[in-house]
C-alpha cells in the first residue's frame, strides 16, 4: 500500500515537475556577463540539429513558446514572426566576429503584414528579458529589414547604448554612414547603412536600387565584427556600416522575431583576426 500511494502521489506530481523542468530548461542559464567569453576559434552557435545554447521570450508567452515562433527544420532556424520575441544566447560574449547566413521567407502578420519584412540581430544585449517594449533586451541593433540591412538602431529601456558613427546627412534629414563624414553620436534612433534608398517605404517586397541584401528567398551572409568598442557590418561582402565608441561592449546575441518569417542556417563566432 506505501509503494501504490507512492506511486500515485509521483503520477500526480509527474506533470507539475515535468512543467517545472520544462520552464527551467527554457529560461537562461547562469550569468557570465561579468566574464564574457572571447572566441578563440570558431565557435559554432546553432548546431544545426537542436535550440541547444538559446532560449526564447516572447512578449505573450514570456519563456515558453507553444506556437513554436521559434523551431529548427531542415537543418535551420525558422522564424515565424508570428509573435514578438527574442531567441538568445545563453551565454555573453565580446570581441567577435559574428557569421549569421538569413533568408527571407514568405509571410508576414499582423499588423507588418503588408510592411517590409523585419527582423535583426541585437548585439551585446544585457538586462532583463522583455526590458525594451516588451520584448527585447537593451542593445545595439544590426537591422534586418527589406532595404535597410546594415543599419544600427540604438535599443535601450533602463539601460540606452549610445555608439558614434561617420555619417552624412541625406535628402531626407536622416544620417547615413559615410567614412570620413561627420561624427554624430546618438543613444536612441537609427543610422542607416551607406545606400538605403531614400525613397524607402515601409511595404512588403521593398527593394531599393542599391540594395546589397539578395531577393526574397535567397541566402545572405551577414558579417559584424565587434572589436572593443567599434562594430562593423558586412552584408554579402560589402561593408556597409560602422560605428565606434560604443558604450556596450559586450552581451548577449538575440535574434528577434518581428512580424516575418525568416530562416538562418549559420551562426557562428570568428576570433577577431590579430592586428599588424
Amino acid at each position: 500500500m506505501i509503494i501504490c500511494k507512492s506511486m500515485i502521489v509521483l503520477r500526480v506530481l509527474s506533470p507539475v515537475l515535468l512543467t517545472s523542468v520544462a520552464l527551467l530548461a527554457a529560461q537562461p542559464g547562469p550569468d557570465n556577463s561579468a566574464h564574457p567569453i572571447v572566441p578563440k576559434k570558431k565557435t559554432v552557435l546553432f548546431n544545426g540539429k537542436n535550440l541547444d545554447g538559446w532560449y526564447t521570450w516572447l512578449r505573450n508567452n514570456h519563456y515558453q513558446d507553444p506556437n513554436q515562433v521559434y523551431s529548427v527544420r531542415d537543418g535551420a532556424i525558422r522564424i515565424s514572426g508570428t509573435e514578438w520575441g527574442g531567441l538568445t544566447t545563453h551565454k555573453s560574449y565580446r570581441d567577435y566576429h559574428l557569421v549569421v547566413e538569413y533568408k527571407w521567407g514568405g509571410p508576414a502578420y499582423d499588423a507588418r503584414a503588408k510592411k517590409a519584412r523585419d527582423s535583426g540581430i541585437m548585439l551585446h544585449a544585457r538586462g532583463k528579458d522583455g526590458t525594451y517594449s516588451g520584448v527585447w533586451l537593451n542593445s545595439i541593433e544590426a537591422q534586418i529589414i527589406e532595404g535597410g540591412t546594415g543599419d544600427f538602431l540604438m535599443v535601450g529601456n533602463d539601460e540606452k547604448p549610445s555608439m558614434t558613427v561617420d555619417t552624412r546627412t541625406g535628402p531626407d534629414k536622416q544620417d547615413y554612414w559615410e567614412k570620413g563624414g561627420k561624427p554624430v553620436t546618438k543613444d536612441s534612433g537609427r543610422f542607416n547603412w551607406y545606400a538605403r534608398d531614400v525613397n524607402w517605404k515601409d511595404e512588403i517586397g521593398f527593394r531599393g536600387a542599391q540594395d546589397v541584401e539578395k531577393p526574397v528567398g535567397e541566402w545572405n551572409r551577414y558579417e559584424i565584427v565587434c572589436d572593443g568598442a567599434t562594430i562593423q557590418a558586412i552584408l554579402n561582402g560589402k561593408v556597409v556600416n560602422e560605428g565606434y565608441n560604443a558604450t556596450f561592449t559586450s552581451g548577449k546575441i538575440q535574434f528577434e522575431s518581428e512580424g516575418a518569417e525568416i530562416w538562418i542556417r549559420k551562426v557562428e563566432l570568428l576570433p577577431l583576426k590579430k592586428k599588424k
